[in-house]
Parts: structure tokens; C-alpha cells; sequence
């Protein structure tokens, strides 16, 4: 069996005691999610310098309490998989009992090995057609470049009239791989930040279906949408960094983040909502964890697809070409590294054991993430094994 290596969340002895709490809380719900604007709400000329953190005068508080429970994602990697296999391996985490799936939304893949890049909304659409009750949503959508915020508004406002209840917008402020490739554009960090937070406002704006005018910092629309979601959709935002952690506390629904920065930087989101006048403990937690099932030869294999993870937001988001990323992190990142803090081993206890840290650490959803080619055993292990464990425990 392989662990983790010393000092991951996920590298600790088991706590059954930790383990029981974690699972009882998965029978709770305690919920929060924003609803849109109320009608006759319109972005002012203005709206794009609001640096408040609150939302635009008029919006209204309703609680969504099954965004709050704690849930299980699967996360479906378009970087390393087709459309067609990717429709699959969400259809079997539905019938395998995942709550969730969260899916990435690239342009390109992160390295050139990992070789495919389909549309990630089309994904969801199929997937939705297939299924009844998963959740998704993007881990992450950039609405700012090669993705008008207009456009994003109403994408997702046409999911959610498909999936009513089930569908989830993440955002980012993007990656060169994605953004400068399709667009030439590529700003300062500041710069993409600031477009984000504009961004959102003009989502949420759209989302009320009222006439939208906003003429901001750096978009201006004048616009509705004739065809609003039915419910309310989280918006949850990106965060990699202190600053962005920061930002999301302030700006967004939740946050969708990974376990070290959840660890090292959950004081500046719960600053950044409590900025806004918000309360960090009602807003959702979303975290991506690297699983593998399998032995030493399977995390080697799964790690060479993923080993620029380690320098992912520094430096190589700046980076434009694919190749240049794999290129690069074959040379500067040794692999031993890439899987330091993944859960890996055939034994379930080994999995349950880093949910549950997790969830104790205040995740509200965990998504797990496996770059290992046979997805499918993933999926049957974690249906049969980890889900269960989890559950029979509450």
C-alpha cells in the first residue's frame, strides 16, 4: 500500500473518532447561496469600480442549504481525456454514488502529453442528458477573455434551465495556455483580477434577466437575458494565492480551491467575507484532491501528466505552449514531489482517512482528482469502497 508522504493533510494516522464527525456531518445541511437580483435591478455605469465586495444594491439573501452539505466530487480532466470518454466517466461516477462533478474548462491542456482539450459546457450538456440528479460545474471558467462575461451569463443560465438545482459556475482569472493562445491577450496579474470581480458583477446582473447597462473598467454591455435561470447558481470563484483568496472571501458565493492553499491561506478568505459583511462559515468550500488507486507504477504514470502542478501558479500559468510546461517541469520538478500529497494505495481506509481531514478542515465538498489512465477503477473503488465508509459511518 502507498501513502502520502509526511506532512500532507492527508499523511496522519487515522482519527476514527475525526472520521464519525466528518461522516455525521454529511447527513447535515447548513446552506448558503445568493439569489439573483431583484426585478427592475440594473448595473449602474459604474458598476465595474465597485470595490466593495458586496453585491449591487438590490440583491436579496436566500439559503440553499444542499450547496452547504458535504459532498463528494469527481473530477473530469478535459485536458487528459476526450468529450466521448469524459460523458462516460461521468455518467458511471453518477451511477457510482459521486455527488458531484466538477469539470475543467481549458483551451489546452497543461502539458502537451496530456493531449486533448474539448469543450467543457458541451460535456456537462451531455452529461446532463444522461443523468438525474449529479451536480457540475467548471474548476474553472475564465469570463474575461476568450469568454465575455455575457456570454459565460448566458451559457450557464441555459444549463441551469436544463439541470435545474444541479448546476454550479466556477471562475478564474485564467492561464496564459488558455487565454493568450486563443485571445493574444495576457495583462498583469492586477489587471486580469480587477476583470474578474467585473466580470461577476455582470453574470449576476444578467442573471436577474432585468436590461442590463453597465459601462465599466473594462466591459460594457447593454443587454438581457431573455431567458434567466429559474434558480439560483453559485457562483464560486478561484483561489491560488493569498490575494485571491482574499478576493474570492469578498467577491464570490465559495471557493474552489486545493488543500495547501485551503491550509495556509484560509484566514484571508475568511477576511475577505467578513470584508463584505459576509459569514465565511455559510459559504461553501470546494477542494481538489489527488487520489491514485493503484501501486508505485500507477502514481508514476499518473504523475508524468500532471507534473507541473507544483509550479502550476508560479510560473507556469504564465506560460503560453503546452510543451513548454511539460518541457519545463520535466526538467525542474523532480516526481517524487508531483504526488507528495496525493492519497494513494488500494486501501479504502487510506482514502476515507483524507476526505475526512478534509472535510474536518472545513471543506464542505471534496473533489477528488485522479490523472491515472484507467478511470474506471477509480470510480468502482471509490463506489464500492470509499463512499460507502463514509456513509454507513453517519
Amino acid at each position: 500500500m502507498e501513502t502520502s508522504e509526511p506532512g500532507s493533510i492527508c499523511s496522519q494516522p487515522l482519527d476514527r473518532r475525526k472520521l464519525l464527525k466528518s461522516a455525521l456531518a454529511m447527513a447535515a445541511a447548513s446552506g448558503f447561496m445568493r439569489a439573483p437580483m431583484k426585478a427592475e435591478q440594473k448595473v449602474s455605469a459604474n458598476a465595474g469600480n465597485n470595490q466593495s465586495g458586496t453585491r449591487p444594491s438590490g440583491s436579496d439573501e436566500s439559503a440553499t442549504a444542499s450547496w452547504r452539505k458535504q459532498q463528494i466530487g469527481f473530477q473530469l480532466a478535459h485536458e487528459q481525456f476526450t468529450v466521448p470518454e469524459l460523458v462516460e466517466l461521468g455518467t458511471g461516477a453518477d451511477r457510482a454514488g459521486f455527488d458531484l462533478l466538477a469539470v475543467s474548462d481549458h483551451f489546452q491542456p497543461w502539458q502537451a502529453n496530456e493531449a486533448h482539450s474539448g469543450q467543457a459546457w458541451v460535456t456537462m450538456s451531455a452529461i446532463g442528458q444522461r443523468t438525474n440528479r449529479i451536480r457540475m460545474g467548471t474548476t474553472v471558467t475564465c469570463p474575461t477573455f476568450r469568454y465575455s462575461p455575457a456570454v459565460v451569463a448566458e451559457a450557464f443560465a441555459s444549463l441551469s434551465l436544463l439541470y435545474p438545482g444541479r448546476i454550479f459556475l466556477g471562475v478564474g482569472s485564467g492561464e496564459a495556455l488558455n487565454e493568450k493562445a486563443a485571445t493574444g491577450s495576457w495583462p498583469k496579474w492586477p489587471e486580469r483580477s480587477e476583470r474578474l470581480v467585473e466580470a461577476t458583477e455582470i453574470i449576476r446582473a444578467l442573471w436577474s434577466g432585468e436590461p442590463v447597462a453597465h459601462k465599466g473598467k473594462y466591459y460594457e454591455v447593454n443587454a438581457r437575458l431573455y431567458d434567466p435561470p429559474s434558480k439560483p447558481i453559485p457562483l464560486m470563484m478561484a483561489g491560488n494565492g493569498p490575494k485571491a483568496m482574499r478576493r474570492v472571501g469578498r467577491y464570490a458565493d465559495g471557493l474552489i480551491t486545493d488543500p495547501k492553499t485551503w491550509i495556509e491561506h484560509k484566514a484571508e478568505f475568511e477576511h475577505g467575507a467578513q470584508e463584505a459583511g459576509k459569514d465565511p462559515a455559510a459559504m461553501p468550500v470546494f477542494i481538489e484532491q489527488y487520489v491514485v488507486v493503484g501501486d508505485k507504477q500507477d502514481v508514476k504514470v499518473a504523475a508524468e501528466f500532471w507534473r507541473f502542478g507544483p509550479k502550476a501558479w508560479k510560473p507556469y500559468f504564465n506560460i503560453r505552449d503546452p510543451l513548454t510546461i511539460e518541457q519545463r517541469a520535466s526538467a525542474e520538478i523532480p516526481l517524487e514531489k508531483v504526488h507528495a500529497d496525493w492519497a494513494v494505495g488500494t486501501d479504502p481506509e487510506v482514502h476515507v482517512k483524507c476526505l475526512s481531514d478534509l472535510f474536518n478542515s472545513g471543506a464542505t465538498e471534496v473533489h477528488i482528482h485522479s490523472g491515472q489512465p484507467d478511470q474506471k477503477r477509480v470510480i468502482d473503488f471509490y463506489g464500492k469502497e470509499v463512499l460507502p465508509r463514509l456513509r454507513k459511518a453517519a
